[in-house]
Order: structure tokens, then C-alpha cells, then sequence
């Protein structure tokens, strides 16, 4: 379950960083009520990067290999009936 602190515990410098170390999720900020920011660990951030680049490169060598893609719950009926009938 995501954190969600108010602003004002940006003061606890130290609690923050204890929770954000603590659990590999980001801590969400609100200001009035609302969202406002995203505090997060080195670790973390450095985590979403990477995969953000590893979809991309996927993203990416499927549409340079020109094969069409299908859905895996057709592919998976499809072998059923061939294979079981």
C-alpha cells in the first residue's frame, strides 16, 4: 500500500528517508488535501529507470522485427484445439 504523507512531514527529513528506504515504493506528498510530489530512494528511482528501458528496448526489437504480434491467451486457444481437440 502506497505512503501517503502530508507536507508537513517534510520537516522529519530523517522519517522520510527511513520510510522511503524502507519499503521500495515511492512516498506521495500532498499539500491541501492534494497530491503535490513523489519522494522516492536512489535504489528506487534507478529501479524504475530500468525498467522503463528494458520496456523500451522490447517495445523496440518488436517493431524492428516485423513480425506480427498476438494476443498470448489466442495463441494459448489456438495450441489447445490443435494439440487437444
Amino acid at each position: 500500500m502506497p505512503q501517503i504523507r502530508p507536507i508537513t512531514d517534510l520537516r522529519n527529513t530523517n522519517e522520510i528517508s527511513d520510510i522511503c528506504h524502507a519499503k521500495i515504493e515511492p512516498v506521495f506528498i500532498t499539500k491541501n488535501g492534494y497530491g503535490d510530489l513523489v519522494v522516492m530512494s536512489i535504489e528506487t528511482y534507478e529501479q524504475m529507470l530500468e525498467v522503463k528501458e528494458t520496456d523500451a528496448a522490447i517495445t523496440e526489437a518488436e517493431y524492428e522485427s516485423g513480425a506480427s504480434l498476438i494476443d498470448a491467451k489466442e495463441a494459448l486457444a489456438t495450441l489447445r484445439r490443435k494439440h487437444f481437440g
